[in-house]
């Protein structure tokens, strides 16, 4: 949806006209500028030396820093998708079907325009490394969604269950455009390495390189040496934490020496950023004046990662763009969201994104041409779901340059009280009804299809499709397993559905399994543990079921299958309609306790007529 622009902003944009004017002009003598988006993973504002960490250290990150302008006041999702996918279609993520980072809602609804898609469609080489997390199958993958180059773990993290199975972080299998190809290396180190060859190879002709990084994401694992820097600092919350920041610092540093050799660094706009608040780099503790209590270091901000206060969603933005005088060391402190980067990129590169884009986000192209001046009043709102069905007023922050309206009903003066100690929310009576007023009116713009699903298509352009229990929507609240650990174990395989659509009628092959197929394990209940882990621990061997029956219900067919313990593997060939509907799988134990399938593969045999 367009908002409709204020009195304000249309002055704002008008008095920046002439500058925009002459960026156009500049991008029509000379080629467009690269692109290169780095995102870290879990990463605070807090999580950085030149944010006055005084233990992390970060020195590329501060050198990019002192170059760049800096969005002080920008503002993520609380997790990990709705993130992403803001940022891929300027849209709040809500709208496009992603409040949640499993369960099917961190699947990028079907039909939504990416910035990869108009880029690509512009003339740019489009590349992707590391996590995507907005969908693992088609129609979802970066490939469908506007990348030339994809290379991806799966799911949100390396070693979640979408992910290659036995992935641990170092010398794993990845996805390369859409096919499974080992590398040798560390997970930070390989994402740099190959988006390094990309940009080697195309100097030529203007690209898009995002680089979301799954570090510094749970289960912690980095090189020795990493960890050793903080070891035995008892400030330091985690030490793998900052380990893994300080390796992509040196990633990054790699690039920027690299961008400098190639004659690059002028004509690209290099960002980085993060996708939410801090995960580890500081306690989620708050003591009764509100602060953080506890070691670490959160900058000042209360609540950490999937917090409705700023410390679960204001983050590190950093642009630099010397060819569009972009950069300098300066501060934006206006309002700014995650939902702002596709338009202003855009603009940024003299595209037009169509009558047919709607944009939630607005560019802030002229309040990066004039950091100096604060742009007109906005209202950005910010929530965390993590439900299959959204819930108003849940985990949400209602957000002005002055205002904090949290939960609804909790007021903080940010300029006065930025670590939001004080619920002044009483005092203040009508400053709430206002926030509430506009929360309401948002709410029922961004929430009208909520109670759609996002569905897996089946028997099309991908066949076969590999279905894992991370995107069952569950019978209860319960989460799914969407770790290979909880897979491991045993312990977590809530009941649950996948919601599909069967492209085209015909016989198909559905296969129940307990282990993914790549693990390749013999018929022996259990699978093996895994080797020793640099900065973690192995993953412990698997946990065997004694299964009697295995189940599967979809569109009008349900069977049943007795099955022995040892069986592993459970296949049924069905007739199916085409069209919308959905898939449950489970087995059935001696006690007749019901454990839904760990993975599916389904695929289409014949078709229909045929």
């Amino acid at each position: 949806m367009n908002y409709p622009i204020s009195s304000g902003w249309k002055a704002f944009f008008t008095a920046g006209f002439l500058t925009t004017l002459l960026l156009q002009v500049a991008l029509s003598q000379n080629r467009r500028p690269n692109i290169i988006l780095i995102m870290s993973d879990d990463q605070g504002y807090g999580d950085l030396a030149c944010h006055g960490n005084p233990w992390i250290k970060t020195p590329n990150l501060d050198q990019l820093y002192s170059q760049s302008l800096r969005l002080t006041n920008y503002h993520t999702g609380t997790t990990c998708s709705p993130t992403r996918a803001s940022l891929m279609t300027g849209q709040h993520f809500n709208r496009v079907g992603v409040w949640h980072t499993v369960m099917g809602r961190s699947i990028l609804r079907e039909g939504e325009t990416t910035l990869p898609e108009v880029l690509k469609q512009n003339g740019y080489q489009t590349a992707i490394f590391g996590k995507w997390h907005l969908g693992d199958n088609y129609p979802f993958r970066p490939q469908d969604r506007g990348f030339n180059e994809v290379l991806i773990h799966g799911g949100g993290g390396v070693g979640q269950t979408p992910d290659y199975w036995n992935n641990d972080y170092f010398d794993d299998t990845y996805f390369h455009n859409g096919k499974p190809q080992a590398y040798k290396g560390y997970c930070t180190d390989v994402w740099f390495s190959e988006a390094l060859k990309f940009i080697e190879g195309h100097q030529k002709e203007p690209f898009f390189c995002y680089l979301p990084t799954n570090a510094a994401h749970h289960p912690f694992h980095v090189p020795d040496k990493y960890r050793e820097m903080y070891a035995g600092q008892p400030e330091v919350f985690n030490p793998n934490f900052y380990g893994m920041i300080t390796n992509l610092d040196d990633n990054v540093g790699l690039l920027m020496q690299k961008l400098q050799q190639w004659g690059l660094a002028e004509n690209t706009i290099l960002i980085f950023t993060t996708d939410n608040g801090t995960s580890h780099g500081a306690g989620a503790q708050v003591g009764k004046d509100g602060m953080l209590a506890g070691k670490g270091f959160n900058a000042g901000m209360r609540g950490v990662k999937s917090s409705p206060y700023d410390g679960g969603h204001r983050t590190p933005f950093f642009i630099r763009y010397p060819a569009g005088k972009l950069g300098g060391g300066k501060d934006v402190t206006s309002l700014t969201s995650c939902m702002d980067v596709m338009p202003t990129l855009l603009e940024l590169c003299g595209i037009q994104p169509g009558a047919t884009i709607r944009f939630d986000g607005t560019s802030v192209v002229p309040l990066l041409q004039n950091p100096s001046v604060k742009g007109p009043a906005r209202t950005i709102i910010v929530d965390t779901q993590r439900e299959d069905f959204m819930e108003k007023w849940k985990q949400s922050a209602v957000m002005t340059d002055r205002w904090r309206l949290i939960n609804g009903n909790e007021l903080y003066d940010m300029p006065h009280d930025p670590g939001q100690t004080r619920n002044i929310a009483q005092d203040l009576p009508d400053t709430v009804k206002v926030l509430r007023e506009r929360c309401e009116k948002w709410w029922q713009d961004i929430a009208h299809r909520k109670d759609e699903y996002v569905r897996i298509h089946l028997g099309g352009k991908e066949n076969p499709v590999t279905l894992t229990c991370h995107d069952v929507h569950t019978d209860t609240k319960e989460m799914p397993a969407w770790h290979q650990e909880m897979v491991r174990k045993g312990d977590i395989a809530s009941m649950g559905k996948w919601m599909v659509e069967v492209e085209k009628a015909g016989q198909y092959e559905i296969t129940l399994r307990r282990w993914p197929q790549e693990a390749k394990l013999p018929n022996s209940g259990s699978a093996p543990a895994s080797g020793p882990i640099p900065g973690g621990t192995p993953y412990p061997a698997g946990k065997a079921f004694n299964w009697k029956k295995a189940n599967l219900s979809i569109a009008t067919v349900t069977q049943e299958k007795n099955i022995s313990p040892a069986d592993e593997v459970t296949t049924f060939r069905v007739q199916l309609p085409e069209g919308k509907t959905s898939l449950q799988a489970w087995f059935t134990d001696e006690k007749d306790a019901k454990t839904g399938a760990f993975y599916v593969y389904v695929k289409r045999i014949t078709t229909a007529g045929k």
